[in-house]
Order: C-alpha cells, then sequence, then structure tokens
C-alpha cells in the first residue's frame, strides 16, 4: 500500500510487494542502513531497541534487532515501551542511537521504524538522505561469526522515566494528590496501559479507570486522538463523574484531555495550558510548528516573551527550540517537548506538568479549559494517487491568492486577516493536510473547504 520516507522514519503498511511496503526485507534493508550509519560516525556499539503494542511490533522488532547484532551492535532491548522513554533511554545508556518501532497515530496495519542519533533525538533530514543512500545501494558489511552483537532486556526505563517526570521541579505531586482526582485513561490498546496509569500512581492520584487496556495493537477506535475518535472515553468521563479523561497515541508521544462534562479540552491545547504554566514561572521563549494554534503566541507575548513558528514535524521543532532557546515547545497535536528534560514529544512529561497547573485552578477542567481563547482549527486531509505533482499544485494555489501573506516554508501558509489556512504533505501519509484557524468554526471551514476545491480543481 505505501513506504514512507521522511523525517519521522520509515513507514509503511505491513504486507505486500518488497519496495512498496513495510516487508521484512525492507526492514532489514533500512535497518542495516541505519546500523551502517551509526558505525560510520563513532565506535559505539550499544543500541536502544522498543517498540509500542502493535500486532506487528513483535515480528518487526526480531528483524530489526537480529540484523543489528549481525553488525555487532550490543543491542538493549527495552521491548515494550513510548518513544519519549527510549528517547531518554538513549541518553540513560550512552548509546550510539535507537530504533522506535512504531506508526504512531497510523491505524494497526502500519508500523515504522523511528530512528535516533546519540542524544535521543530524530536523526536530521541530512543524516536520513545518507541513510536512505546506504539502503538504496545496500552499502553495508555485515559481522563475522566470532564479532557478532549481543541482545539484553531491560523493562525498568518506563519506571525510570516516570522517575524522572515526578523529579521535574516544576510538577507538584503533592499538590495533584491533594486534590483526589478521578481519572479515565484511554490506552488505545497499546503502551499507554503501562505507563500512563502507574505515572498518575506515582502522582498520587488512586481512582484510575482505564479503557483499551488489553495491549495487543488491536486498537478498539482510530488511534489518532482526535475528537472524532475519543466518543468512547468522553461517555466513560460523564458515566463515571471523573474529574477528566486521559488519552494518548500507541507510541504516547501525543496527550490530549476530556473535561468532566464529557466535552473536548482541545489537544492544541494541552500545549498551550502546559506552556502558560511553564511561563509563568519559568519566563523565555516557545516555538510550536506552523500548523498550530495561534493562541501560544498569545499566550507567550502575555507572558513577556517571543514566540516562534517551525516546520511541522518533531525535529524541526526541536532544531528551532535549540536556536530559539525556548524553555517550552511542542506540537498542536498534543505533543508537549520539554528542554531540559529531552528533546521530544513525551505525553507523561505532559501528563504531570497539566495535572499540576490544574491542580492550583479552583475549579474543574471546563473552567480551566475557559482561561484560554476559544479558537477553531478545521483539520482535513486529501488523499494524494501516485504521481501527483503537489508542488505544482502549491505554486497555482500561490498564484491565485498572491495579495496574501504567503509563507512557503513548510508547504504554503496563507494568511487571511486574523485567519490562516496551511497546506502542507503529510511525512507520515499520503496526504495533503489542510488546516484552517479561525475565531469561528464556520469560518474554519469555509476556509478549509474553499481551498480543498482549488487542490481538487488543479489536481
Amino acid at each position: 500500500m505505501a513506504l514512507i520516507k521522511s523525517i519521522s522514519g520509515i513507514r509503511g503498511t505491513i504486507g505486500g510487494e518488497t519496495g512498496n511496503n513495510l516487508t521484512p526485507l525492507d526492514t532489514v534493508r533500512f535497518t542495516a542502513a541505519y546500523g551502517s550509519w551509526l558505525l560510520e560516525r563513532s565506535g559505539n556499539r550499544k543500541i536502544i531497541v522498543g517498540r509500542d503494542g502493535r500486532i506487528s511490533g513483535s515480528m518487526i522488532k526480531e528483524l530489526v534487532i537480529n540484523t543489528l547484532i549481525a553488525l555487532g551492535f550490543e543491542v538493549i532491548d527495552a521491548d515494550l515501551s513510548t518513544t519519549p522513554t527510549v528517547e531518554m533511554a538513549v541518553i540513560w545508556e550512552k548509546a550510539a542511537g535507537g530504533i522506535i518501532i512504531t506508526a504512531s497515530h497510523n491505524p494497526k496495519e502500519w508500523n515504522a521504524l523511528k530512528l535516533l542519533n546519540d542524544r535521543g533525538e530524530f536523526i536530521s533530514a541530512a543524516d536520513g538522505a545518507q541513510v536512505l543512500e546506504k539502503a538504496e545501494k545496500e552499502n553495508f558489511i555485515f559481522s563475522p561469526v566470532d564479532k557478532l552483537g549481543t541482545v539484553a532486556v531491560n523493562d525498568g526505563f518506563i519506571r525510570q522515566h516516570i522517575d524522572a517526570v515526578l523529579a521535574y521541579p516544576l510538577v507538584e505531586a503533592e499538590q495533584i494528590k491533594a486534590k483526589g482526582y478521578k481519572v479515565v485513561v484511554d490506552a488505545v490498546n497499546s503502551t499507554g496501559a503501562l505507563s500512563v496509569p502507574p505515572l498518575l500512581k506515582a502522582l498520587g492520584i488512586e481512582d484510575i479507570i482505564v479503557l483499551n487496556e488489553t495491549v495487543d495493537g488491536r486498537f478498539a477506535h482510530n488511534p489518532e486522538p482526535l475528537p472524532e475518535n475519543l466518543a468512547e472515553l468522553s461517555a466513560a468521563v460523564r458515566k463515571h463523574k471523573a474529574d477528566l479523561g486521559i488519552a494518548v497515541d500507541p507510541d504516547v508521544d501525543r496527550l490530549c484531555f476530556v473535561c468532566e462534562d464529557g466535552s473536548m479540552f482541545g489537544e492544541e491545547y494541552t500545549l498551550v495550558a502546559v506552556a502558560d504554566y511553564v511561563l509563568s514561572k519559568r519566563p523565555g521563549n516557545t516555538v510550536s510548528n506552523m500548523s498550530s494554534t495561534k493562541a501560544l503566541k498569545e499566550i507567550t507575548l502575555k507572558h513577556g516573551g517571543q514566540y516562534f513558528p517551525s516546520a511541522v514535524g518533531e525535529v524541526n521543532v526541536a532544531t528551532k527550540m535549540k536556536e530559539v532557546n525556548a524553555v517550552i515547545g511542542g506540537e498542536g497535536n498534543g505533543g508537549i517537548i520539554v528542554p531540559d528534560l529531552h528533546y521530544g514529544r513525551d505525553a507523561l512529561i505532559g501528563i504531570g506538568l497539566f495535572l499540576s497547573a490544574l491542580s492550583f485552578h479552583k475549579n474543574g477542567m471546563k473552567s480551566f479549559r475557559a482561561r484560554y481563547p476559544d479558537y477553531f482549527i478545521s483539520k482535513n486531509k486529501i488523499e494524494l494517487a501516485n504521481g501527483t505533482d503537489v508542488k505544482k499544485i502549491f505554486e497555482q494555489i500561490r498564484k491565485k491568492y498572491q495579495k496574501h501573506p504567503v509563507n512557503l516554508e513548510d508547504g504554503l501558509k496563507i494568511e487571511f486577516d486574523n485567519d490562516w489556512v496551511h497546506l502542507r504533505t503529510s511525512n507520515t501519509e499520503p496526504i495533503i493536510r489542510i488546516y484552517a484557524e479561525s475565531s469561528f468554526e464556520t469560518t474554519a471551514n469555509n476556509i478549509a473547504l474553499r481551498l480543498m476545491q482549488d487542490i481538487k480543481e488543479f489536481i
């Protein structure tokens, strides 16, 4: 069906033809290319491998680990873990890099290899190009039998990650415990079930209801934590009279919340609320990608800092955060990056900081949400046929709207007075994403529909 090579890793569907899907042969080829690239950079042969709960995860993991052993690596197998946990494990273990086997928010037929450098961060576009070139040329040399690598299992990284969240200076565990929250968690049949409830208990929350807690990758619903996929969580919050609901994606790097009445807090406002709290303690700069709400810019300016947009993608946000020395950043999809913990989207530190902020609020989630602007982002997508010339389409749209301010840094972003629309190809799917923001839902939807019609016309 699809094999996508991008800054988000090597992502594809399971089964089908080699070269067009994430088949066993493709898995070995890209793993060997990445491992060979690491060996050329340093003599460090230690590497971390972890996976989310997908059906194909165990199969892909064995292919990855055995390929790395064939290259002479000392593999530390974190097995069922989270993306941010593996990122931090690379730092803790002083490893050369790491591979996270997860397709994040994609449905169960997808899986992916997310590739990390020795800082536990996604490799850059330039580094990724080198890996892809090696894979294309099959430019790798395997170790002789006496120099094969090893594998050791470490199942303690999630606990270590939770301990790091508890130790973070702005996480107020005692304050959270004193509130006596009742929380419903949607673990979407993946490793959120192994990480989020233990974190909540460590924060002093005893009353926890977990939905979809069997880690088998048979997702009970579309795993992307969007409002249309969280009806079960919303109903459970109301049914159990809970204070809030928490949803994560399968690899636990995205985070969103549900209010006590079952309404959505809004994935865009996860970062806004956390940033507001962090900036109240540590004034400074912020970064989010240019598909994220303008509410973050407004909050940042209120606290005396500067806001900077980046291209979409965790590595792009992290790079911009380093450039401007941001104290907090992330993406409007519920991804929180806390730089003095690590430069990766992390739902666990996000939960710790969000609940700390909420614990200082006298009333419930609904009134906490009312503290922030109520902008609306219309999120849409158009599937692409193979061979679609997206650059040509975007150029035609740019000409059509040439009287409006345009940003070409990442796809095409057009400003309409106080509203905007952002068109870009996805790093993870064969689609064009169309995001539009306005103070009014109808206006945002209409802007998005107008641009979708333009795209279809030019296709």
